[in-house]
Protein backbone atom coordinates (compact mmCIF):
# COMPACT_ATOMS: atom_id res chain seq x y z
CA UNK A 1 0.00 0.00 0.00
CA UNK A 2 2.85 2.36 0.87
CA UNK A 3 4.61 1.73 -2.46
CA UNK A 4 1.36 2.20 -4.40
CA UNK A 5 0.82 5.63 -2.86
CA UNK A 6 4.28 6.93 -3.97
CA UNK A 7 4.17 9.12 -7.06
CA UNK A 8 6.94 9.56 -9.68
CA UNK A 9 7.60 13.05 -8.28
CA UNK A 10 8.71 11.44 -5.02
CA UNK A 11 11.30 9.31 -6.84
CA UNK A 12 12.57 12.34 -8.76
CA UNK A 13 12.90 14.33 -5.54
CA UNK A 14 14.55 11.44 -3.71
CA UNK A 15 17.15 10.70 -6.36
CA UNK A 16 17.75 14.40 -7.06
CA UNK A 17 18.37 15.12 -3.39
CA UNK A 18 20.71 12.12 -3.09
CA UNK A 19 22.63 13.26 -6.16
CA UNK A 20 22.95 16.80 -4.77
CA UNK A 21 24.20 15.59 -1.39
CA UNK A 22 26.74 13.17 -2.87
CA UNK A 23 27.89 15.87 -5.30
CA UNK A 24 28.51 18.30 -2.45
CA UNK A 25 30.43 15.60 -0.58
CA UNK A 26 32.48 14.92 -3.71
CA UNK A 27 33.37 18.61 -4.16
CA UNK A 28 34.38 18.97 -0.52
CA UNK A 29 36.44 15.75 -0.59
CA UNK A 30 38.24 16.85 -3.76
CA UNK A 31 39.04 20.29 -2.33
CA UNK A 32 40.30 18.79 0.93
CA UNK A 33 42.44 16.26 -0.93
CA UNK A 34 44.02 18.90 -3.18
CA UNK A 35 44.82 21.11 -0.20
CA UNK A 36 45.95 18.58 2.42
CA UNK A 37 46.78 15.47 0.34
CA UNK A 38 44.42 13.13 2.20
CA UNK A 39 40.75 12.22 2.30
CA UNK A 40 38.68 13.98 4.99
CA UNK A 41 36.33 11.01 5.50
CA UNK A 42 39.26 8.62 5.67
CA UNK A 43 41.09 10.82 8.15
CA UNK A 44 38.02 11.14 10.40
CA UNK A 45 37.46 7.38 10.22
CA UNK A 46 41.03 6.58 11.22
CA UNK A 47 41.43 9.31 13.84
CA UNK A 48 38.05 9.33 15.58
CA UNK A 49 35.85 6.37 14.63
CA UNK A 50 38.42 3.58 14.88
CA UNK A 51 39.26 4.33 18.57
CA UNK A 52 35.53 4.33 19.39
CA UNK A 53 35.09 0.97 17.67
CA UNK A 54 38.06 -0.55 19.52
CA UNK A 55 40.60 -0.34 16.70
CA UNK A 56 43.40 0.79 19.05
CA UNK A 57 44.97 -1.80 21.29
CA UNK A 58 45.47 -0.39 24.77
CA UNK A 59 46.48 -3.69 26.35
CA UNK A 60 50.19 -3.03 26.12
CA UNK A 61 50.96 0.56 27.10
CA UNK A 62 54.60 -0.24 27.65
CA UNK A 63 55.07 -1.47 24.11
CA UNK A 64 53.13 1.42 22.64
CA UNK A 65 55.13 3.98 24.60
CA UNK A 66 58.35 2.29 23.52
CA UNK A 67 57.33 2.33 19.89
CA UNK A 68 56.30 5.97 20.18
CA UNK A 69 59.70 6.78 21.66
CA UNK A 70 61.42 5.01 18.80
CA UNK A 71 59.27 6.87 16.29
CA UNK A 72 60.08 10.20 17.94
CA UNK A 73 63.79 9.46 17.91
CA UNK A 74 63.62 8.45 14.26
CA UNK A 75 61.71 11.60 13.49
CA UNK A 76 64.37 13.71 15.20
CA UNK A 77 67.19 11.90 13.43
CA UNK A 78 65.68 12.53 10.01
CA UNK A 79 66.87 15.91 8.81
CA UNK A 80 64.15 18.41 8.04
CA UNK A 81 63.60 19.74 4.54
CA UNK A 82 66.63 22.02 4.65
CA UNK A 83 67.38 24.13 1.60
CA UNK A 84 71.03 24.10 0.48
CA UNK A 85 73.03 26.45 -1.68
CA UNK A 86 73.47 24.94 -5.14
CA UNK A 87 77.22 24.15 -5.41
CA UNK A 88 77.13 24.67 -9.20
CA UNK A 89 74.77 27.64 -9.31
CA UNK A 90 74.96 29.77 -12.43
CA UNK A 91 76.01 33.43 -12.66
CA UNK A 92 73.04 35.74 -12.33
CA UNK A 93 74.22 38.36 -14.80
CA UNK A 94 76.07 36.24 -17.36
CA UNK A 95 73.64 33.29 -17.44
CA UNK A 96 70.31 33.78 -15.70
CA UNK A 97 69.77 37.31 -17.04
CA UNK A 98 70.79 36.29 -20.56
CA UNK A 99 68.13 33.59 -20.44
CA UNK A 100 65.57 36.21 -19.41
CA UNK A 101 66.62 38.53 -22.26
CA UNK A 102 66.20 35.75 -24.84
CA UNK A 103 63.03 34.03 -23.58
CA UNK A 104 61.31 36.70 -21.49
CA UNK A 105 60.99 34.18 -18.64
CA UNK A 106 62.25 34.60 -15.11
CA UNK A 107 64.26 31.46 -14.20
CA UNK A 108 64.54 32.36 -10.50
CA UNK A 109 61.70 32.65 -8.02
CA UNK A 110 61.43 35.40 -5.44
CA UNK A 111 61.85 32.83 -2.67
CA UNK A 112 65.10 31.57 -4.22
CA UNK A 113 66.53 35.08 -4.65
CA UNK A 114 65.51 35.99 -1.10
CA UNK A 115 67.46 32.98 0.20
CA UNK A 116 70.48 34.15 -1.80
CA UNK A 117 70.20 37.60 -0.25
CA UNK A 118 70.21 36.02 3.20
CA UNK A 119 73.28 33.94 2.27
CA UNK A 120 75.12 37.04 1.09
CA UNK A 121 74.37 38.87 4.32
CA UNK A 122 75.54 35.86 6.35
CA UNK A 123 78.79 35.23 4.45
CA UNK A 124 79.83 38.70 3.28
CA UNK A 125 79.01 40.95 6.25
CA UNK A 126 79.97 41.21 9.92
CA UNK A 127 79.22 43.49 12.86
CA UNK A 128 82.33 45.61 12.36
CA UNK A 129 81.47 46.66 8.77
CA UNK A 130 80.18 50.04 9.94
CA UNK A 131 83.76 50.98 10.89
CA UNK A 132 84.82 50.97 7.21
CA UNK A 133 82.82 53.17 4.80
CA UNK A 134 83.12 50.81 1.80
CA UNK A 135 81.96 47.79 3.81
CA UNK A 136 79.14 49.83 5.36
CA UNK A 137 77.84 50.63 1.87
CA UNK A 138 78.04 46.96 0.88
CA UNK A 139 76.22 45.92 4.03
CA UNK A 140 73.27 48.00 2.83
CA UNK A 141 73.71 46.80 -0.75
CA UNK A 142 73.29 43.13 0.15
CA UNK A 143 69.94 44.00 1.77
CA UNK A 144 68.73 45.96 -1.26
CA UNK A 145 66.08 44.20 -3.34
CA UNK A 146 66.47 46.30 -6.49
CA UNK A 147 69.32 44.89 -8.66
CA UNK A 148 70.22 48.29 -10.10
CA UNK A 149 70.44 49.80 -6.62
CA UNK A 150 72.79 46.99 -5.55
CA UNK A 151 75.02 47.53 -8.59
CA UNK A 152 75.12 51.31 -8.01
CA UNK A 153 76.08 50.75 -4.36
CA UNK A 154 78.88 48.39 -5.42
CA UNK A 155 80.31 51.02 -7.78
CA UNK A 156 80.08 53.61 -5.00
CA UNK A 157 81.95 51.27 -2.66
CA UNK A 158 84.73 50.70 -5.23
CA UNK A 159 85.20 54.45 -5.61
CA UNK A 160 86.13 54.63 -1.91
CA UNK A 161 88.54 51.65 -1.89
CA UNK A 162 89.25 48.31 -3.54
CA UNK A 163 86.43 46.33 -1.89
CA UNK A 164 86.33 42.57 -2.48
CA UNK A 165 82.60 42.13 -1.84
CA UNK A 166 81.76 44.99 -4.23
CA UNK A 167 83.69 43.26 -7.02
CA UNK A 168 81.87 40.00 -6.18
CA UNK A 169 78.48 41.67 -6.57
CA UNK A 170 79.44 43.21 -9.91
CA UNK A 171 80.86 39.90 -11.15
CA UNK A 172 77.68 38.07 -10.20
CA UNK A 173 75.07 40.57 -11.34
CA UNK A 174 76.50 43.17 -13.74
CA UNK A 175 78.93 41.13 -15.86
CA UNK A 176 77.15 39.85 -18.99
CA UNK A 177 79.79 37.27 -19.94
CA UNK A 178 81.89 34.77 -18.05
CA UNK A 179 85.07 36.55 -19.23
CA UNK A 180 83.92 39.81 -17.63
CA UNK A 181 82.95 37.96 -14.46
CA UNK A 182 86.35 36.28 -14.26
CA UNK A 183 88.10 39.64 -14.62
CA UNK A 184 86.07 41.09 -11.73
CA UNK A 185 86.67 38.01 -9.57
CA UNK A 186 90.43 38.34 -10.10
CA UNK A 187 90.13 41.94 -8.96
CA UNK A 188 88.16 40.75 -5.93
CA UNK A 189 90.77 38.05 -5.21
CA UNK A 190 93.54 40.63 -4.91
CA UNK A 191 91.54 42.67 -2.37
CA UNK A 192 90.23 39.60 -0.57
CA UNK A 193 93.66 38.07 0.01
CA UNK A 194 94.91 41.32 1.54
CA UNK A 195 91.95 41.51 3.94
CA UNK A 196 92.35 37.83 4.81
CA UNK A 197 96.03 38.20 5.73
CA UNK A 198 95.36 41.23 7.91
CA UNK A 199 92.45 39.66 9.76
CA UNK A 200 94.37 36.40 10.18
CA UNK A 201 96.98 38.18 12.24
CA UNK A 202 94.37 39.88 14.44
CA UNK A 203 91.80 37.08 14.81
CA UNK A 204 92.85 36.19 18.39
CA UNK A 205 92.58 39.76 19.68
CA UNK A 206 88.85 39.59 20.39
CA UNK A 207 85.45 38.39 19.24
CA UNK A 208 85.11 41.29 16.80
CA UNK A 209 88.35 40.41 15.01
CA UNK A 210 87.41 36.73 14.99
CA UNK A 211 84.08 37.50 13.29
CA UNK A 212 85.88 39.69 10.78
CA UNK A 213 88.35 36.90 10.00
CA UNK A 214 85.48 34.44 9.55
CA UNK A 215 83.86 36.84 7.09
CA UNK A 216 87.14 37.33 5.17
CA UNK A 217 87.60 33.55 5.01
CA UNK A 218 84.13 33.11 3.51
CA UNK A 219 84.81 35.85 0.97
CA UNK A 220 88.15 34.33 -0.08
CA UNK A 221 86.71 30.81 -0.43
CA UNK A 222 83.79 32.11 -2.46
CA UNK A 223 86.05 34.07 -4.82
CA UNK A 224 88.43 31.17 -5.44
CA UNK A 225 85.57 28.78 -6.02
CA UNK A 226 83.88 31.08 -8.53
CA UNK A 227 87.18 31.63 -10.30
CA UNK A 228 87.53 27.85 -10.65
CA UNK A 229 83.99 27.71 -12.03
CA UNK A 230 84.86 30.45 -14.54
CA UNK A 231 87.84 28.39 -15.71
CA UNK A 232 85.59 25.32 -16.03
CA UNK A 233 83.03 27.23 -18.10
CA UNK A 234 85.73 28.72 -20.33
CA UNK A 235 87.15 25.28 -21.14
CA UNK A 236 90.21 25.39 -18.88
CA UNK A 237 89.10 22.32 -16.96
CA UNK A 238 92.53 21.16 -15.75
CA UNK A 239 93.17 24.60 -14.31
CA UNK A 240 89.78 24.45 -12.58
CA UNK A 241 90.62 21.04 -11.07
CA UNK A 242 93.93 22.36 -9.72
CA UNK A 243 92.26 25.43 -8.21
CA UNK A 244 89.56 23.32 -6.53
CA UNK A 245 92.10 20.85 -5.13
CA UNK A 246 94.22 23.69 -3.73
CA UNK A 247 91.14 25.28 -2.21
CA UNK A 248 90.13 22.04 -0.49
CA UNK A 249 93.66 21.61 0.88
CA UNK A 250 93.82 25.21 2.11
CA UNK A 251 90.41 25.09 3.83
CA UNK A 252 89.72 21.41 4.64
CA UNK A 253 87.15 22.18 7.34
CA UNK A 254 84.75 24.06 5.07
CA UNK A 255 82.97 20.94 3.80
CA UNK A 256 79.62 22.75 4.15
CA UNK A 257 80.37 24.53 0.85
CA UNK A 258 80.39 21.14 -0.95
CA UNK A 259 83.39 22.09 -3.06
CA UNK A 260 83.95 18.38 -3.77
CA UNK A 261 80.85 18.41 -5.99
CA UNK A 262 82.49 21.03 -8.23
CA UNK A 263 85.62 18.87 -8.29
CA UNK A 264 83.66 15.72 -9.20
CA UNK A 265 81.97 17.46 -12.14
CA UNK A 266 85.29 18.79 -13.47
CA UNK A 267 87.00 15.39 -13.13
CA UNK A 268 84.13 13.73 -14.99
CA UNK A 269 84.57 16.26 -17.78
CA UNK A 270 88.23 15.20 -18.01
CA UNK A 271 87.08 11.53 -17.89
CA UNK A 272 89.52 11.02 -15.03
CA UNK A 273 87.47 8.26 -13.45
CA UNK A 274 90.22 7.04 -11.11
CA UNK A 275 90.36 10.43 -9.39
CA UNK A 276 86.57 10.56 -9.31
CA UNK A 277 86.59 7.24 -7.45
CA UNK A 278 89.17 8.58 -5.01
CA UNK A 279 87.00 11.62 -4.23
CA UNK A 280 83.95 9.40 -3.78
CA UNK A 281 85.85 7.12 -1.42
CA UNK A 282 86.43 10.14 0.82
CA UNK A 283 83.00 11.76 0.68
CA UNK A 284 80.61 8.82 0.09
CA UNK A 285 80.82 7.94 3.76
CA UNK A 286 77.96 6.79 5.98
CA UNK A 287 78.61 9.61 8.46
CA UNK A 288 78.50 12.38 5.82
CA UNK A 289 75.34 13.83 4.26
CA UNK A 290 74.54 12.42 0.85
CA UNK A 291 73.58 14.22 -2.33
CA UNK A 292 72.39 13.28 -5.80
CA UNK A 293 75.88 14.05 -7.13
CA UNK A 294 77.48 11.54 -4.75
CA UNK A 295 74.93 8.75 -5.26
CA UNK A 296 74.51 9.05 -9.03
CA UNK A 297 78.23 9.50 -9.70
CA UNK A 298 78.90 6.29 -7.74
CA UNK A 299 76.20 4.59 -9.84
CA UNK A 300 77.74 5.95 -13.05
CA UNK A 301 81.18 4.55 -12.21
CA UNK A 302 79.77 1.09 -11.48
CA UNK A 303 77.57 1.20 -14.57
CA UNK A 304 80.59 2.18 -16.68
CA UNK A 305 82.23 -1.18 -15.92
CA UNK A 306 79.36 -3.21 -17.45
CA UNK A 307 77.12 -0.89 -19.49
CA UNK A 308 78.88 -1.24 -22.86
CA UNK A 309 78.10 -4.99 -22.98
CA UNK A 310 74.84 -5.01 -21.04
CA UNK A 311 71.79 -6.50 -22.74
CA UNK A 312 68.48 -7.01 -20.91
CA UNK A 313 67.66 -10.07 -23.01
CA UNK A 314 70.99 -11.74 -22.27
CA UNK A 315 70.74 -10.81 -18.58
CA UNK A 316 67.26 -12.38 -18.33
CA UNK A 317 68.58 -15.63 -19.84
CA UNK A 318 71.80 -16.08 -17.90
CA UNK A 319 71.15 -13.86 -14.87
CA UNK A 320 73.14 -10.86 -13.68
CA UNK A 321 76.87 -11.12 -13.07
CA UNK A 322 78.43 -9.78 -9.86
CA UNK A 323 79.55 -6.56 -11.55
CA UNK A 324 76.12 -6.06 -13.13
CA UNK A 325 74.44 -6.72 -9.79
CA UNK A 326 76.68 -4.10 -8.14
CA UNK A 327 75.78 -1.59 -10.85
CA UNK A 328 72.05 -2.27 -10.51
CA UNK A 329 72.24 -1.96 -6.72
CA UNK A 330 74.10 1.35 -7.06
CA UNK A 331 71.38 2.62 -9.43
CA UNK A 332 68.67 1.49 -6.98
CA UNK A 333 70.49 3.28 -4.17
CA UNK A 334 70.72 6.50 -6.20
CA UNK A 335 67.08 6.34 -7.29
CA UNK A 336 65.94 5.77 -3.71
CA UNK A 337 67.87 8.86 -2.62
CA UNK A 338 66.40 11.04 -5.39
CA UNK A 339 63.72 9.42 -7.56
CA UNK A 340 63.28 12.51 -9.75
CA UNK A 341 66.67 12.34 -11.49
CA UNK A 342 66.14 9.42 -13.96
CA UNK A 343 63.38 11.19 -15.90
CA UNK A 344 65.73 14.09 -16.60
CA UNK A 345 68.70 11.88 -17.46
CA UNK A 346 66.53 9.76 -19.78
CA UNK A 347 65.07 12.99 -21.25
CA UNK A 348 61.54 11.94 -20.37
CA UNK A 349 61.11 15.39 -18.82
CA UNK A 350 62.46 18.69 -20.11
CA UNK A 351 65.20 20.50 -18.19
CA UNK A 352 65.17 24.10 -17.04
CA UNK A 353 67.92 26.28 -15.59
CA UNK A 354 68.77 25.04 -12.09
CA UNK A 355 67.84 27.28 -9.14
CA UNK A 356 70.37 28.94 -6.84
CA UNK A 357 69.17 26.73 -3.97
CA UNK A 358 68.22 23.08 -3.96
CA UNK A 359 66.34 20.71 -1.72
CA UNK A 360 68.11 17.39 -1.27
CA UNK A 361 66.05 14.46 -2.56
CA UNK A 362 63.74 16.95 -4.29
CA UNK A 363 62.99 17.97 -7.87
CA UNK A 364 65.23 21.05 -7.56
CA UNK A 365 68.27 18.87 -6.77
CA UNK A 366 67.39 16.55 -9.65
CA UNK A 367 67.32 19.47 -12.09
CA UNK A 368 70.62 20.83 -10.78
CA UNK A 369 72.30 17.42 -11.08
CA UNK A 370 70.96 16.52 -14.53
CA UNK A 371 71.71 19.99 -15.93
CA UNK A 372 75.45 19.51 -15.40
CA UNK A 373 75.84 15.71 -15.43
CA UNK A 374 73.63 14.55 -18.32
CA UNK A 375 76.58 14.94 -20.70
CA UNK A 376 78.73 12.68 -18.51
CA UNK A 377 76.08 9.91 -18.59
CA UNK A 378 75.80 10.23 -22.38
CA UNK A 379 79.55 9.94 -22.72
CA UNK A 380 79.61 6.50 -21.03
CA UNK A 381 78.37 4.01 -23.62
CA UNK A 382 75.29 2.09 -22.49
CA UNK A 383 74.98 3.85 -19.11
CA UNK A 384 71.63 5.44 -19.92
CA UNK A 385 70.38 2.14 -21.35
CA UNK A 386 71.25 0.36 -18.11
CA UNK A 387 69.55 3.14 -16.12
CA UNK A 388 66.46 2.88 -18.34
CA UNK A 389 66.19 -0.89 -17.79
CA UNK A 390 66.67 -0.91 -14.02
CA UNK A 391 65.64 2.35 -12.33
CA UNK A 392 61.94 1.55 -11.88
CA UNK A 393 62.80 -1.63 -9.98
CA UNK A 394 63.69 0.58 -7.01
CA UNK A 395 60.05 1.29 -6.25
CA UNK A 396 59.27 -2.39 -5.74
CA UNK A 397 61.78 -2.39 -2.87
CA UNK A 398 60.13 0.57 -1.14
CA UNK A 399 56.35 0.22 -1.63
CA UNK A 400 55.63 2.74 1.14
CA UNK A 401 58.39 5.37 0.74
CA UNK A 402 56.81 7.90 3.11
CA UNK A 403 56.68 5.38 5.95
CA UNK A 404 59.82 3.28 5.54
CA UNK A 405 62.95 3.51 3.39
CA UNK A 406 65.32 0.77 2.29
CA UNK A 407 68.83 2.27 2.35
CA UNK A 408 67.90 5.80 3.45
CA UNK A 409 65.41 7.42 5.75
CA UNK A 410 61.77 7.56 4.56
CA UNK A 411 61.23 10.04 1.77
CA UNK A 412 60.39 13.49 3.25
CA UNK A 413 56.80 14.64 2.83
CA UNK A 414 57.66 18.35 2.55
CA UNK A 415 59.71 18.21 -0.68
CA UNK A 416 56.85 19.11 -3.01
CA UNK A 417 55.96 22.28 -1.08
CA UNK A 418 59.57 23.50 -0.92
CA UNK A 419 60.24 22.68 -4.59
CA UNK A 420 57.19 24.69 -5.63
CA UNK A 421 58.76 27.69 -3.88
CA UNK A 422 62.19 27.14 -5.45
CA UNK A 423 61.17 26.32 -9.03
CA UNK A 424 59.30 28.51 -11.55
CA UNK A 425 56.00 26.63 -11.69
CA UNK A 426 54.74 28.99 -14.42
CA UNK A 427 56.59 27.00 -17.10
CA UNK A 428 57.81 23.95 -15.18
CA UNK A 429 55.73 21.10 -13.82
CA UNK A 430 57.20 20.09 -10.48
CA UNK A 431 57.95 16.38 -10.21
CA UNK A 432 56.08 14.78 -7.29
CA UNK A 433 57.03 11.55 -5.55
CA UNK A 434 55.22 9.44 -4.59
CA UNK A 435 52.27 10.22 -6.84
CA UNK A 436 49.14 11.00 -4.88
CA UNK A 437 46.39 8.52 -5.67
CA UNK A 438 42.74 9.47 -5.35
CA UNK A 439 41.31 8.10 -2.08
CA UNK A 440 38.53 5.52 -2.21
CA UNK A 441 35.93 7.89 -0.78
CA UNK A 442 36.39 10.41 -3.60
CA UNK A 443 35.86 7.66 -6.18
CA UNK A 444 32.91 6.30 -4.19
CA UNK A 445 31.16 9.68 -3.90
CA UNK A 446 31.81 10.37 -7.60
CA UNK A 447 30.15 7.06 -8.51
CA UNK A 448 27.27 7.65 -6.10
CA UNK A 449 26.69 11.15 -7.44
CA UNK A 450 26.68 9.93 -11.05
CA UNK A 451 24.39 6.98 -10.29
CA UNK A 452 21.78 8.99 -8.39
CA UNK A 453 21.83 11.76 -11.01
CA UNK A 454 21.18 9.18 -13.71
CA UNK A 455 18.30 7.71 -11.69
CA UNK A 456 16.76 11.17 -11.24
CA UNK A 457 16.98 11.84 -14.98
CA UNK A 458 15.46 8.48 -15.92
CA UNK A 459 12.65 8.87 -13.36
CA UNK A 460 11.84 12.31 -14.74
CA UNK A 461 11.78 11.08 -18.35
CA UNK A 462 10.12 7.70 -17.80
CA UNK A 463 8.09 7.96 -14.53
CA UNK A 464 5.81 4.93 -15.09
CA UNK A 465 8.60 2.61 -16.21
CA UNK A 466 10.85 3.66 -13.32
CA UNK A 467 7.92 3.19 -10.88
CA UNK A 468 7.50 -0.38 -12.08
CA UNK A 469 11.27 -0.88 -11.85
CA UNK A 470 11.37 0.50 -8.29
CA UNK A 471 8.52 -1.79 -7.16
CA UNK A 472 10.18 -4.79 -8.78
CA UNK A 473 13.54 -3.92 -7.23
CA UNK A 474 12.06 -3.52 -3.72
CA UNK A 475 10.02 -6.71 -4.00
CA UNK A 476 13.13 -8.59 -5.09
CA UNK A 477 15.11 -7.00 -2.26
CA UNK A 478 12.54 -8.10 0.37
CA UNK A 479 11.91 -11.54 -1.18
CA UNK A 480 14.46 -13.36 1.06
CA UNK A 481 12.91 -11.74 4.14
CA UNK A 482 9.38 -12.79 3.09
CA UNK A 483 10.63 -16.31 2.45
CA UNK A 484 12.14 -16.52 5.96
CA UNK A 485 8.95 -15.18 7.52
CA UNK A 486 6.87 -17.81 5.71
CA UNK A 487 9.17 -20.57 6.92
CA UNK A 488 8.99 -19.30 10.49
CA UNK A 489 5.19 -19.20 10.35
CA UNK A 490 5.03 -22.76 9.04
CA UNK A 491 7.31 -24.11 11.77
CA UNK A 492 6.01 -22.25 14.84
CA UNK A 493 2.51 -22.91 16.19
CA UNK A 494 -0.04 -20.27 15.23
CA UNK A 495 -0.92 -19.53 18.85
CA UNK A 496 2.76 -18.93 19.78
CA UNK A 497 3.26 -16.71 16.77
CA UNK A 498 0.11 -14.78 17.73
CA UNK A 499 1.45 -14.23 21.26
CA UNK A 500 4.86 -13.07 19.92
CA UNK A 501 3.25 -10.59 17.58
CA UNK A 502 1.20 -9.20 20.46
CA UNK A 503 4.39 -8.76 22.54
Amino acid sequence: MFLNTLTPKFYVALTGTSSLISGLILIFEWWYFRKYGTSFIEQVSVSHLRPLLGGVDNSSPTNSSTSNGDADSNRQSVSECKVWRNPLNLFRGAEYNRYTWVTGREPLTYYDMNLSAQDHQTFFTCDSDHLRPADAIMQKAWRERNPQARISAAHESLELEDCATASILLAEEEATTIVEAEKLFKQALKAGEGCFRRSQQLQHHGAQYEAQHRRDTNVLVYIKRRLAMCSRKLGRTREAVKMLRDLMKEFPLLSMFNIHENLLESLLELQNYADVQAVLAKYDDISLPKSATICYTAALLKARAVSDKFSPEAASRRGLSTAEMNAVEAIHRAVEFNPHVPKYLLEMKSLILPPEHILKRGDSEAIAYAFFHLQHWKRVEGALNLLHCTWEGTFRMIPYPLEKGHLFYPYPICTETADRELLPTVFHEVSVYPKKELPFFILFTAGLCSFTAMLALLTHQFPELMGVFAKAFLSTLFAPLNFIMEKVESILPSSLWHQLTRI
